[in-house]
């Protein structure tokens, strides 16, 4: 059912940014529907929402029961529901990796100097490969670069580096200078090695060429992991940088020398004359996830079948069973991404009283937390075609501390999405935050980039950014709430990551509107976004 022109009027006169909704033709968001969502998501009755468990089930449920109640249309099949088919898996004690070189035996220790687990869904692995470093791991053939020169590493462990070539004073700009490109990200790695048939393969962490310490991947690693079902490597791990450094050294190589080597156009595989013995062991299991899909049918005979998709992962971390009991062992994940997904709520109960012209899509993906695998399975199985996906506009950790005077869009200024949001923005009274180097690649850590990487712009609308660490930063001058998001970086998925009644939603209100009114900008505009000349993922096939 549509507002009547004076309902209307009187929704927008009880915000105080009401006006610039109205002038970009999308209803207001209510607030007390978003903190009535994130209330419920953020509870410990959703046990944090977890990949594969109860919770999550729980969350899918709810999301689809108010999904249906707001009025949105289903998919084709009548359902809200689209499967996600994930692996989970969790390496085993007795598992271990041995390197032989030359005359030395090296039992590298887990958790200390390897963490390592299996992407291929076998429960039982048992095998010898050799180990050949192969620089960076990147073939980019728009930069020009090729790290295996058509060299055959099939059945071979490959030792990479992370993150990208650095730049030169030569060339500044070669690999995006010193932003981070996708070519860095540990998921591009281990997707090529796949690709390659190697074996599997291995990262050299360091802190600052990752953007976080060991602690991470090691704490990732001793928690059941999760793919998308189909092909992975028999083994994919991290090293120690130390425990690289001294397993270079056995084997007659300097890792200084190589690593200064892979930095070169010219590099090619160095095969380290080191075998491999591996044993693996893991507990596999095939677990039936779920995207949540709603539509709002475009109204315009020529652009309906045309759609902007806006999203926002469900999931968490869940109850991690680790932890010792009599302690907290939920991961509400309030902030990440309850915000996200009740502001979607609130998003899609005004969009359907007030269609656009082109479809709008809400999308809440699941296992983003995993690795954007929910966003990934939509993209390969898309209600509407990529081709005629104007834009993703995705939402993910939203501002709970108050209004700001401007908006975040990094990545938008990759495509005519920029243009449309400085606009957008203005309306609204706002100015758009400064673009700032990706020094973390934080553009492919969240649901647009699947949707990016396919050839759809897109990217995550922001009060703040995540800086290298992982953590946030805010963009706006207001001391008191600039130290509240600052100190989130100590509850960023951790167990306090916890909801609480007195948060002031109304700058989370703002972002919502923000993107409906942006969303509205495109789904109503003459012509479909499109990408910078000479980007990336603007030569991507969809």
């Amino acid at each position: 059912m549509r507002l009547r022109s004076t309902t209307f009027a009187a929704v927008c006169a009880a915000f105080s940014f009401s006006s610039h909704a109205c002038a970009q033709g999308a209803p207001a968001v209510s607030e007390a529907a978003l903190r009535a969502h994130l209330s419920f998501l953020a509870d410990d009755l959703l046990e944090g929402r977890g990949t594969g468990q109860r919770g999550g089930a729980l969350t899918v449920r709810y999301l689809e029961t108010q999904a249906a109640a707001i009025g949105l249309t289903p998919m084709a099949d009548g359902a809200y529901r689209q499967p996600v088919r994930i692996q989970g898996s969790r390496l085993l004690p007795g598992s271990e990796v041995v390197f032989q070189a030359g005359a030395r035996r090296i039992a590298p220790k887990a958790g200390r100097d390897i963490v390592f687990g299996t992407g291929s869904g076998q429960t039982s692995l048992s095998f010898d490969a050799p180990l050949v470093f192969v620089g960076y791991g990147i073939d980019a053939p728009e930069e020009k670069w090729d790290d295996y020169k058509g060299v055959d590493v099939k059945g071979k462990i490959l030792v990479m580096m992370v993150n990208d070539p650095q730049p030169t004073a030569e060339e500044p700009n070669r690999f995006a200078g010193k932003a981070y490109t996708w070519y860095g990200r540990w998921l591009y790695k281990f997707e090529e090695a796949v690709r390659r048939g190697a074996a599997g393969a291995l990262l050299i962490h360091t802190t600052p060429s990752a953007s976080y310490a060991w602690g991470v991947p090691a704490n990732g690693f001793s928690h059941e992991r999760f793919h998308l079902a189909g092909p992975g490597n028999r083994i994919e791990g991290w090293l120690h940088e130390d425990m690289a450094r001294g397993l270079f050294a056995a084997a007659g190589f300097d890792l200084d020398k190589l690593r200064a080597q892979a930095e070169r156009r010219d590099f090619t595989p160095v095969d380290l004359k080191t075998g491999t013995r591996v044993e693996l062991k893991s507990a596999i299991r095939q677990v039936e996830d779920f995207n949540v899909v709603g539509l709002v049918p475009g109204t315009d005979p020529k652009l309906k079948d045309q759609a902007v998709v806006y999203s926002a992962h469900w999931d968490h971390f869940g109850i991690d069973q680790n932890i010792p009991e009599g302690r907290d062992r939920i991961f509400n994940g309030a902030v990440d991404n309850a915000t996200g997904s009740a502001a979607l709520l609130a998003m899609a109960a005004e969009a359907v009283k007030q269609p656009a012209r082109r479809t709008q899509v809400f999308l809440w993906p699941a296992a983003e937390e995993q690795g954007l695998l929910g966003s990934a399975a939509y993209v390969a199985r898309p209600v509407v075609p990529l081709a005629k996906t104007a834009a993703n506009l995705n939402l993910d950790s939203l501002n709970f501390v108050g209004r700001t005077k401007d908006i975040g869009v990094p990545g938008a200024e990759r495509s005519s999405l920029y243009g449309t949001a400085a606009g957008v923005a203005k309306r609204m009274g706002l100015k758009l935050a400064p673009t700032i180097p990706d020094l973390s690649g934080a553009y492919f850590r969240a649901d647009h980039f699947n949707f990016a990487k396919a050839g759809v712009p897109a990217f995550n609308v922001g009060s703040a950014v995540f800086s290298g660490d992982g953590h946030f930063e805010f963009e706006h001058d207001q001391a008191h709430s600039s130290a509240t998001m600052i100190g989130f970086k100590g509850d960023y998925h951790q167990v306090t990551d916890a909801y609480h009644a007195n948060w002031d939603l109304s700058g989370m209100v703002q972002q919502a509107q923000f993107t409906l009114n942006l969303g509205y900008a495109v789904a109503n505009g003459r012509a479909m976004p499109t990408w910078k000349q000479g980007d990336a993922f603007g030569r991507v096939k969809r």
